[in-house]
C-alpha cells in the first residue's frame, strides 16, 4: 500500500480572485485571525503564530492557525458558496522526491567510459542503419540527449524558471555569472542549498551548455532562475511554504514553475482544491506548473497514484523513464480519471548534474529528476514561440512528445522532446547510454 500523507494541523484557505480585500476581511471577521500579507518581507509559514492567517495575495490562498470552532465557521462559509471563502482543507507535509543512489562526489570515470564505449558500439551498429539521432558522444548526459536538447536551436533565453526546492549552492561554479534570483520560505534557514536535492534539479533544467570538463547535463542553459526555497535543508517542508514559492514565482512573471515535490495519494483519493484552483489562475497568468508524479510504486507488483500535487487536473504530471525507454519501476501511475493522470514522461533514472560544492556532481534517480527535465524543455518552447504561454504551452509540450512503448497510464503523452519536431516514427530500440 503507498504511504499516506500527514497534515499539519494547519488549514489552507481559497480565496475568492477576484475579490481579494474582501476574502482577507472575511477570514480575519469568520476565523477571528490577524491578517498577514505575504508582501511584507519576512513573513514565513513555518513562523505562523497561533490565530494569525498568511495571505498570499498573488495566488489568493491564505495558510492559518485557528480554533476547531474557527475552522468549523471558514468551512461552513465555504459549503454554503461563501462569494469570498471558497475552499477549506488541512495543510499537507511534504518531501523532496527522489530515489537516491549512493553519492557519487563527481561524475565518476566509470560512467563516461561506459558511455564512450556504448557510443563506438553505437556507431559500429549505425552502419547497419540505425538512427544517426541516438549516435552521440561522451559530451552530453543521457537524458540531454534523449530529449533532444542538445539538437535544439533554443536555449531558454529570456525565459523564466522557478524551481521551487531545496534552494541552491550559490557558491557553485556552473551558475557562475548566470541570472539568479534566489529566496527563502523557510524559517531559519538561507536559499543557500543544505540539502542537494534543489542544486540537482536547478542544474538539469537550466544547467550550462558547457559544464567544464563535464557531459552536458542542463536543458535550458541561458534560461534565467528563480530558486524558491520550499522545503529545509532536511528534504521536507509544507504546502504554504510551496504556495508561498508560487506566489513569489507568479509575482516574478515566470514562465515554468517545476516542483519536484510531493506526498502519496491514496487510491481513489481526490486531488486538492487549492493547488487546483492556483494552477488554474497560474495558467491564466501564463505560468505552466510542472510537478513529480511521484515513487512510491513497486512494480511489476504494485503501482501507485500519481501524489500531491502533481495530481490536480492543471498541473502536468511527469513520470520518470530510463535509458531503455520505459517507466522506471518507482514512478507512479494514472490510475484515477479527473485529475492523477500521468501526462508526460522524462528521464528520471541516474541522472547526473549538479550538486553543492565540494562535492560538485551527483548522481540521483526519480521523478524529482524527470520533472526538471519537463520545465527545461518548455522553457525551450517558450523561447521558440513568445505566444506559447500557460495552458498552450503545455498543449505544445504535450503534442510533440515522443510516443513510447508502455501505457499512457504510465507516461501520459510519452517522452518530452525539445523544439524543433523530430520523426515520431524514427524509434530505435537501442539503449542511449550505459548507467554509470
Amino acid at each position: 500500500m503507498p504511504l499516506t500523507s500527514v497534515t499539519t494541523g494547519r488549514y489552507l484557505v481559497l480565496l475568492c480572485s477576484d475579490k481579494p480585500r474582501e476574502g482577507a476581511r472575511r477570514l480575519a471577521e469568520l476565523a477571528r485571525v490577524r491578517v498577514v500579507h505575504s508582501r511584507r518581507r519576512g513573513a514565513k509559514p513555518r513562523a505562523l503564530s497561533e490565530h494569525c492567517a498568511l495571505v498570499f495575495d498573488h495566488i489568493g490562498v491564505a495558510l492559518l492557525r485557528c480554533t476547531p470552532e474557527a475552522h468549523g465557521q471558514l468551512a461552513s462559509a465555504a459549503l454554503a458558496g461563501d462569494e469570498a471563502i471558497l475552499a477549506v482543507e488541512p495543510e499537507r507535509s511534504v518531501s523532496v522526491g527522489s530515489r537516491e543512489n549512493a553519492v557519487r562526489n563527481a561524475y565518476l570515470r566509470g560512467y563516461r567510459d561506459a558511455v564512450e564505449d556504448l557510443s563506438r558500439r553505437l556507431l559500429q551498429e549505425a552502419a547497419g542503419g540505425t538512427d544517426d539521432a541516438l549516435v552521440q558522444d561522451a559530451a552530453v548526459s543521457w537524458g540531454v540527449r534523449a530529449v533532444a536538447a542538445d539538437r535544439s536551436p533554443f536555449s531558454g533565453k529570456g525565459i523564466r524558471i522557478a524551481v521551487l526546492d531545496t534552494g541552491l549552492d550559490a557558491r557553485h561554479p556552473d551558475f557562475a555569472g548566470r541570472a539568479v534570483s534566489a529566496r527563502s520560505f523557510i524559517e531559519g534557514e538561507t536559499a543557500q542549498d543544505g540539502n542537494g536535492h534543489g542544486t540537482h534539479c536547478a542544474g538539469i533544467a537550466a544547467g550550462p551548455v558547457e559544464a567544464g570538463a563535464q557531459p552536458r547535463y542542463g536543458v535550458a542553459g541561458e534560461a534565467e532562475l528563480y530558486v524558491g526555497k520550499v522545503l529545509g535543508d532536511d528534504g521536507s517542508g509544507a504546502d504554504g511554504s510551496v504556495l508561498q514559492g508560487i506566489d513569489w514565482a507568479m509575482e516574478n512573471h515566470c514562465h515554468v514553475i517545476s516542483l519536484s515535490l510531493g506526498s502519496p495519494a491514496q487510491p481513489g483519493q481526490s486531488y486538492s482544491a487549492v493547488f487546483e484552483a492556483v494552477a488554474q489562475r497560474a495558467l491564466a497568468a501564463g505560468s505552466l506548473i510542472v510537478a513529480a508524479a511521484g515513487n512510491e510504486s513497486r512494480r511489476p507488483e504494485f503501482i501507485a497514484p500519481v501524489g500531491h500535487p502533481a495530481n490536480c487536473p492543471s498541473i502536468l504530471a511527469v513520470a520518470a523513464i530510463d535509458s531503455d525507454m520505459t517507466v522506471a519501476p518507482f514512478s507512479c501511475g494514472g490510475l484515477e480519471a479527473d485529475g492523477g493522470e500521468v501526462n508526460i514522461a522524462a528521464p528520471g533514472v541516474d541522472i547526473p548534474s549538479s550538486w553543492p560544492m565540494p562535492a560538485r556532481y551527483h548522481v540521483s534517480s526519480g521523478t524529482s529528476m524527470a520533472t526538471p527535465f519537463v520545465a527545461g524543455v518548455a522553457a525551450l518552447y517558450a523561447q521558440a514561440d513568445p505566444s506559447v504561454r500557460g495552458t498552450s504551452l503545455r498543449e505544445r509540450l504535450m503534442r510533440h512528445a515522443r510516443p513510447l512503448p508502455d501505457p499512457e497510464r504510465d507516461v501520459g503523452a510519452g517522452l518530452v522532446r525539445a523544439p524543433p519536431e523530430f520523426d515520431h516514427d524514427a524509434v530505435s530500440p537501442l539503449r542511449l547510454s550505459a548507467r554509470p
